[in-house]
């Protein structure tokens, strides 16, 4: 989420060779991570997959919507979406252990729950979701944007798993990640068949995002949610204010 902004802002590139080279280093740091995740029990793969399903066919028709549209345009929407998501994050209280009552019949219907263990406390959280058929009709949207912005929608997708939906803090930015591996995947092949990929860009950000991957699986699994929080809301809001501000002239 930050490399799209600080790539396009700071460096003589166009914002589709950005968004390009963004998209597959999301996907290179969702695979190095993704079976560490997975393994650890923070990762839900029944969660992940509904979702991936629905957001990885529409983040085909936001790749080819992001490369028609003007790049002032692109920024200043991301931009202000991703402030948006900032100040609801900010607002919600009990993000990192939401209380889900009552799970609804298609998340009962679809066996999405689970345990795992809480390696800052050392309690093992029992989790459900509710609002599933909402939160998989946001991720339509959010595929969408995942392709027209280049960000891997891993700025979207941790907000929806946790807020909308109830999946606690750690489960959401862990099923997010793995998310990545197969909504960018689609988008990313809008992107190299258009010749929107740079390997001079791609191939030193690879490298550094999976090295940088492969430590904070690691990480992760030590810090405590409340810290998450408050890391994913300060990285949002730099990246949201530099998009905009791009898009709308003032910073160049």
């Amino acid at each position: 989420m930050l490399f799209v902004p600080i790539i396009g802002g700071f460096f003589p590139f166009h914002i589709d060779f950005v968004r390009g080279a963004g998209l597959l280093v999301a996907l290179s740091g969702a695979l190095a991570a993704g079976p560490g995740l997975l393994k650890k029990g923070m990762a839900d793969l029944r969660l992940a997959l509904p979702v991936a399903l629905i957001a990885s066919a529409c983040a085909i028709v936001g790749a080819m919507l992001g490369l028609a549209l003007p790049a002032k345009v692109v920024n200043t929407a991301l931009g202000a979406t991703i402030l948006g998501i900032v100040a609801i994050m900010f607002m919600a209280k009990k993000s990192e252990y939401p209380e889900v009552k009552q799970a609804d019949a298609l998340s009962t219907a679809l066996r999405i729950n689970g345990i795992y263990h809480e390696v800052s406390t050392g309690h093992e959280v029992n989790w459900k979701i509710h609002r599933t058929p909402q939160g998989l009709a946001t991720f339509i949207l959010i595929g969408v944007m995942a392709g027209m912005f280049g960000l891997g929608a891993g700025w979207a997708n941790v907000p929806v798993l946790n807020l909308m939906m109830g999946a606690p803090l750690k489960v959401s930015v862990a099923t997010s990640k793995f998310l990545l591996s197969i909504t960018d995947t689609s988008a990313a092949w809008i992107y190299v068949n258009n010749g929107a990929v740079l390997p001079m860009m791609v191939v030193p950000s690879i490298i550094g995002i999976m090295m940088g991957s492969i430590v904070g699986v690691k990480i992760l699994a030590k810090t405590k949610p409340a810290a998450v929080r408050y890391i994913v809301i300060v990285m949002l809001l730099f990246a949201g204010l530099r998009a905009l501000l791009k898009g709308l002239g003032i910073w160049n």
